[in-house]
């Protein structure tokens, strides 16, 4: 699943939340779950995926990060519920 995508991570169901974007969703969620990289998610406990999209261009992929990172709170976490209302992680979901 080598494709450009945004993703949004949490330490829990309505907890701390970061937006990210990369070319390669599985590896970087891999980072992140191993606490590889130090930063926020590390800092933070923020390793569980409950929301990512896909796009064709990191252009694309690139513009929807900097818009959720414009959203309030309330509407990231609309975001995460009106697809995954249990916040289940999705992370074994991408390894497919």
């Amino acid at each position: 699943m080598k494709r450009p995508a945004v993703y949004i991570l949490a330490s829990k169901r309505n907890g701390t939340l970061y937006v990210g974007v990369t070319s390669d969703l599985p590896g970087r969620i891999s980072v992140h779950k191993q606490d590889l990289v130090e930063g926020f998610t590390k800092r933070y406990g923020v390793h569980t995926l409950v929301h990512y999209e896909l796009f064709d261009t990191m252009p694309d992929a690139i513009a929807r990060e900097k818009q959720l990172k414009k959203f309030s709170r309330a509407r990231k976490m609309a975001l995460i519920e009106a697809g995954n209302p249990n916040w289940v992680d999705l992370y074994e979901e991408i390894q497919k």
